[in-house]
């Protein structure tokens, strides 16, 4: 009997970029990561693009492309940021379905999803059309092809979504087994009622629909991928391995397939070395003969359905009452926060939807006047989305603009399609997902509806906000500082909202401490500096300038001159106005530096305002990230003081400690944490140096442990973390430096003293790599010759590997 295994996973964050910025800002509960998608690509994506395969003793033999092993789907907004932030990730992603097609018979295992993770039942026709095609679309640019299968968000399907699908020629999607209702042999008019989850898994189902198409379902393993995702399976690949294959059964007479589908962070974020379950997993299947592993595409063209089913429309798989998840408070939910309620969820579909269908008409109208087909430019729109380039641009224009464009109807143009995309990104349906209003997830899609609203009143010159506040207001939070919408709209909202005249006051207080040049990069803005002048006295800074800025994604633009003080510490005065660039400039400049030269400050901030406008903006002008760097920068002196003063209590009254530490009593409290932050910071410092002095490092830690202190493990384990990983980076680049192999194996060895434990993944997978390269084997063949450094160079790095638990023995010559 033929048994199959395909194993889907389902790779989808949010989009979290800042609507203003395209950006992802600071996001301080990803500690110690800048933002959740580093961390979860570091705790999921990359380690399953190599992930470890360990022997009987936990060292590492193998390490595996666990993507190109089974089925997925990433979303393509997450794509678009690995892309930038995680290239060596993106492309083992993108090679992964390359070699997928080589083991499964020209069939890669990547599918397609919808593009923003809209709640498609839950849209209308048109969103629906769109969302499907910026899917395939941005697929088609990433992964050279077309895609055969596409993931639906949340499995959450109607018909309409189905046979749009079809017409787009996509074969096949994956539901869960209880959005089937019932099945029949094909040609037959026998059906079998399946609902209640109760249809066989194994084998592929097609669906007919009233246009004549026919579209082919995966029904996935319910209790398997539950097992998975919520019984902690992957605690042991093997036992993975064995539950797998206790879906085949002997009774079946037809060629089987076990498929399970779960969010792909199953595999390292929600569960940690999930990735090395599954690769150990697959493994085990293989190597012992038991199943063939497969993905959907192959098994499809070698078993196509003899089955046809009806589904249950307006159905998911993580809401048991359909899509109501995603409208209403019925009752699904994370299960953290059991005295609160969802009833947010009705209102702020209902404020969405009327933004929606508010924004429609008027986007028709307008762009009617500049653009062929305003939902056919839309639909095209994603070429511009997934390049903006200039002759991308133009291209765009030549194919839809209704006449010859203006650059300012050009920018109308633009502006118009950003509405559009907006107005489906505040669908995305982790907005509905979680429990509270306030979540960082549902203030998102509320970000985009404000960028719409924005976007709106600036090409229509009508005011939808007040409307939009008052039935966003009707979502009541279940946190009472929070209130409901309207307060969240305008306290977590509205504030992140800019214009070119906010991004100019970030520029300038900005430019106090960083050199942009000529022409910069402002995040999605283009900077164009015309003239700057910077002058300091002491620790006060002036700096006068004239710039242009433009936006990268809708090509408006506009000149400032700003004058900015800085009088030391937190306290800056910027002011901003806007200018043509044969405005006066020499006058201007003269008065204020003088006034500036003779300190008194009165009189220059007088002056800036004459000159350049009243002062409105300040550090907290700042975008986020930039807000805390240069609060790092002014908090510096500050933290030398406390460091200092913590140094002298932590000395003074060492003996102490160390006496109430051997007695088995517990510190007080304000010694414990005057010795916790000197000693941090002291290791950090240490871990930080260019060259590392081990013996101090050593003694701090020696210190740290007769005084019964504890650290700051997450803080200290980044900061050792990154040192070991520019070693080994170094170490790539130059394998032949014993210098900085002996450094490297020596604070390796450093790592079994440390009272945390350091990530060595990346430290790992650049020794798996040299131990693979044509490099290390000619040290072998050098060494072998009785070269006295090759040798040397062999042994160190032999040691390296084996405290990292490679084992090399496999990679030994002779």
């Amino acid at each position: 009997m033929e048994r199959y295994i395909c194993v889907h996973a389902h790779f989808y964050q949010p989009p979290r970029e800042n609507p203003w910025l395209e950006a992802i800002e600071l996001q301080d509960s990803a500690h110690p990561y800048h933002d959740w998608n580093e961390r979860i690509t570091a705790e999921c994506y990359s380690t399953n693009a190599t992930s470890r395969i360990l022997d009987e003793e936990g060292w590492i033999v193998e390490m595996v492309n666990n993507y190109s092993n089974i089925s997925f789907n990433f979303g393509p907004t997450l794509l678009a940021w690995m892309e930038v932030h995680a290239p060596d990730v993106y492309q083992a992603v993108l090679e992964a379905d390359r070699l997928s097609q080589e083991r499964f018979s020209g069939h890669g295992s990547a599918l397609a999803q919808a593009y923003n993770h809209m709640i498609l039942p839950l849209a209308n026709r048109r969103d629906k059309y769109t969302q499907i095609l910026w899917g395939i679309r941005d697929f088609e640019k990433r992964f050279g092809r077309y895609p055969e299968g596409m993931w639906l968000p949340e499995t959450a399907v109607d018909l309409e979504c189905l046979d749009i699908l079809a017409e787009f020629g996509i074969r096949f999607t994956i539901l869960a087994p209880h959005q089937a209702a019932r099945v029949r042999p094909l040609g037959t008019d026998d059906w079998e009622d399946v609902s209640g989850a109760n249809i066989d898994p194994t084998t592929t189902y097609s669906v007919s629909l009233e246009s004549g198409r026919t579209i082919t379902i995966f029904f996935y393993d319910g209790p398997i991928s539950r097992a998975v995702a919520f019984e902690r399976l992957l605690r042991k690949g093997e036992h993975f391995a064995q539950r797998l294959m206790a879906g085949f059964s002997d009774s079946r007479s037809w060629p089987q397939l076990v498929n399970i589908a779960t969010d792909g962070e199953t595999y390292g974020h929600h569960h940690i070395h999930g990735d090395m379950a599954l690769a150990y997993a697959l493994h085990y299947i293989e190597s012992n003969q038991l199943a063939k592993l497969t993905n959907y595409g192959e098994f499809l063209e070698n078993h196509p359905p003899t089955h046809e089913v009806e589904i249950f429309e307006n159905s998911s798989w993580s809401c048991f009452h359909g899509v109501e998840r995603w409208k209403s408070s019925c009752g699904c939910n994370s299960g953290g926060n059991p005295k609160w309620n969802q009833e947010w969820r009705a209102p702020l579909r209902e404020a969405l939807d009327w933004l929606r269908d508010s924004l429609a008409p008027v986007y028709e109208q307008r762009s009617s006047e500049l653009l062929k087909d305003p939902w056919r430019a839309r639909n095209d729109y994603i070429q511009l989305i997934l390049d903006r380039s200039t002759p991308c641009l133009e291209n765009f224009f030549v194919e839809q603009a209704a006449h010859d464009l203006e650059p300012s109807e050009k920018v109308d143009a633009l502006k118009l399609l950003e509405l559009q995309r907006h107005g489906m990104l505040m669908y995305t349906s982790c907005g509905w997902f979680f429990d509270e209003l306030s979540g960082i997830e549902t203030v998102q899609v509320i970000q985009y509806a404000g960028r719409a609203l924005q976007l709106s009143q600036e090409l229509f010159e009508h005011d939808l906000e007040p409307h939009f506040l008052e039935l966003l207001a009707r979502a009541k939070s279940n946190i009472p500082e929070h209130g409901n919408g309207q307060l969240i709209y305008e306290k977590l909202v509205k504030p992140t909202a800019l214009d070119l005249e906010k991004v100019c006051a970030h520029y300038a207080v900005s430019s106090l401490f960083e050199d942009y040049g000529e022409e910069a990069r402002v995040f999605c803005y283009r900077a164009e500096r015309e003239k700057y002048l910077l002058e300091e006295a002491g620790k006060t800074k002036l700096a006068l300038g004239r710039t242009k800025l433009t936006s990268e994604i809708t090509g408006e633009s506009a000149r400032f001159c700003f004058g900015v003080l800085h009088w030391g510490d937190h306290n800056f005065s910027c002011c901003i106005m806007g200018c043509e660039p044969d405005d006066p400039w020499a006058p201007k400049v003269e008065a204020v530096f003088e006034s500036f030269t003779r300190a008194d400050f009165t009189e220059t901030i007088r002056l800036l305002e004459a000159h350049f406008g009243p002062s409105t903006y300040s550090l907290r002008s700042l975008f986020r990230d930039e807000k805390r760097k240069i609060l790092d920068i002014v908090l510096e002196s500050a933290i030398t003081d406390a460091e200092a003063s913590y140094r002298h209590l932590y000395e003074y009254n060492t003996p102490l400690l160390r006496f109430v530490t051997s007695l088995g009593d517990p510190p007080p409290e304000f010694l414990h944490y005057a010795a916790k932050f000197f000693l941090t910071f002291s290791l950090k410092r240490a871990f930080e140096e260019e060259v590392l002095d081990l013996a101090d490092i050593e003694n701090l830690l020696n210190e740290a442990r007769l005084a019964g202190i504890s650290i700051d493990a997450a803080t200290l384990e980044m900061v050792v973390r990154k040192k070991i990983e520019g070693f080994a980076l170094l170490l790539f680049r130059s394998m032949e430096d014993i210098f900085l192999l002996q450094e490297l194996e020596a604070i390796i060895t450093l790592l079994a003293h440390l009272p945390f434990r350091v990530n060595t993944w990346k430290v790992q997978n650049i020794c798996f790599q040299l131990l693979n390269s044509q490099n290390f084997a000619d040290l072998q063949e050098k060494a072998g010759q009785g070269h006295e450094e090759a040798n040397e160079l062999v042994g160190l790095f032999i040691s390296l590997c084996e405290k990292l638990h490679i084992r090399v023995s496999q990679f030994m010559i002779g």
